[in-house]
């Protein structure tokens, strides 16, 4: 009899733990303009927890929160912005969505969820900036111009929080804008957010001391380190739970270290995992990636990207909010790249991906010091100066089919003066030109064939021979530029 007690006993505790892990709640949606293409995806902390096709208009995702939660719905199709919703959920609440078109996040959103009331509120003061910012045409509009947009979205949010309440949900968008501080360089921005950060603390009920001391640390940051300075080191976990440290990589003999902040959901960082994945196999022994993920632990511990990863898979727990990044990455973004010497000093930083990047970095390793971190595709490979001219021989990657120009007005500047463009072997100057040599196939098209150019570039002879020179392809904006190149 003790022992059918324990069993049932045994039995209704999994019974209970069962129903702690069930609870959900319901994210639906319908709007006549949706196509039956289009994918409908929530994510909470990064990752992504529910998805569905949407069908004859209508989307239904039933999604797991144990507690009052912060997600965000995405709508993935034909006509559907690059933008994102955030939504309040708890277990058992529906929320519903509806809307005539596919701008999603201006559409009316119904909730028994208190703390929605306070998102639905600040969605609809942003209204007409959220429009303008949906309907840009990506292709035909400059990266400013919907910088610009977006800024009076984050400044129009910080104009209607004080007069909302210090809920979940006006901290998290609080958290939201205050991340993003680093990433805009506007006087006005910082000090309006700095008095906004210091009512709100005022105001604010007891039980979110940590969500306000991620955001007086947003606020506050600290120095984010520079080309040039020393490496910090921190606690990092690995896929398996052991605790590992910069430190046991750095200082080894001639031994670079690449550290890829990356996440789950983002596509440049999927993208550039193939060139990296052959570069680290080139390079063993002289370069060394440390992949520093920034998503929830168990998302990124189970995941199958994750596990496929050759090198080291790290992460410090911190979900990319005030924890190793905020050392290292000038912006708030992802991928974002910092190689580290053998001595453990940043020698460049890169926010993104260009295919052609990687390659064009391990081949610095063996050439002439150089500082090409504006462009990693271009490098030198050799240099030359005596009485008559200076001739600089390059290499160029990229992917196949995409081309690069070099211009005429190219020179070189060392100890103050310039130094004219005179010849171009290898390639025409102010013009189309595709490289053709392959030097790695991919097997997934987006990365394809990477193919390279060789050129010699001949310039005026420098009046007294220098230490280092720069390259500079012209004065336009985006012009390639290669700095403190060592002579041989």
């Amino acid at each position: 009899m003790k022992k059918l007690l324990l069993i049932a006993l045994q039995i209704l505790v999994c019974i209970a733990s069962l129903a702690q892990t069930t609870k959900t709640a319901t994210i639906k949606g319908y709007s006549p303009a949706l196509k039956d293409s289009t994918i409908a995806e929530c994510f909470i902390d990064n990752a992504l927890v529910a998805n569905v096709p949407v069908i004859d208009g209508h989307f239904t995702l039933t999604v797991p929160v144990d507690k009052l939660t912060q997600s965000i719905l995405a709508l993935w199709g034909e006509g559907c912005p690059n933008y994102s919703l955030n939504l309040m959920l708890s277990p058992d609440a529906t929320v519903e969505l509806s809307g005539t078109d596919c701008l999603f996040p201006l559409w009316k959103v119904n909730s028994s969820v208190p703390e929605q009331q306070t998102i639905n509120r600040i969605m609809a003061h942003n209204s007409e900036a959220i429009k303008e910012y949906l309907q840009l045409d990506r292709g035909n509009v400059s990266w400013q111009k919907g910088q610009q947009i977006y800024i009076k979205i984050l400044k129009q949010t910080m104009d209607i929080l004080p007069s909302l309440p210090v809920d979940a949900a006006s901290i998290c968008e609080l958290e939201r804008v205050a991340q993003m501080a680093k990433n805009i360089n506007d006087s006005a921005y910082t000090q309006q957010l700095k008095e906004l950060e210091a009512s709100t603390a005022a105001r604010a009920p007891k039980g979110f001391e940590k969500e306000l001391a991620l955001i007086h640390a947003f606020v506050y940051p600290e120095h984010v380190l520079q080309v040039g300075e020393e490496a910090v080191d921190t606690d990092f976990l690995d896929m398996q739970g052991n605790t590992h440290h910069l430190a046991e990589l750095l200082g080894k003999r001639g031994q670079y270290v690449l550290l890829d902040f990356w996440s789950l959901g983002c596509g440049p960082c999927r993208m550039a995992e193939p060139e990296m994945r052959e570069i680290y196999e080139r390079m063993k022994g002289k370069l060394e990636i440390v992949g520093i993920n920034q998503d929830k632990l168990s998302a990124w511990q189970t995941d199958n990207f994750s596990k496929s990863i050759a090198w080291n898979n790290w992460n410090d727990g911190k979900l990319g909010k005030g924890g190793i990044e905020s050392r290292y990455c000038d912006m708030s973004a992802v991928p974002y790249y910092v190689l580290l010497s053998p001595e453990g000093r940043i020698l460049w930083k890169a926010m993104g991906y260009g295919v052609g990047w990687f390659f064009g970095l391990a081949e610095t390793f063996n050439c002439p010091k150089q500082d090409n971190g504006s462009n990693l595709n271009l490098v030198v490979r050799h240099t030359e100066a005596n009485s008559e001219c200076t001739k600089v021989s390059f290499r160029y990657y990229s992917k196949k089919g995409y081309w690069f120009r070099i211009v005429k007005e190219s020179y070189l500047e060392a100890n103050g003066k310039k130094y004219k463009l005179t010849a171009a072997d290898g390639i025409k100057l102010d013009v189309d030109n595709f490289p053709e040599v392959n030097v790695f196939t991919a097997k997934e098209d987006y990365v394809g064939e990477i193919n390279y150019s060789d050129f010699t570039l001949t310039f005026e002879p420098f009046e007294s021979i220098p230490t280092t020179f720069d390259f500079k392809e012209g004065d336009s904006q985006g012009a390639f530029v290669i700095r403190d190149i060592s002579l041989q």
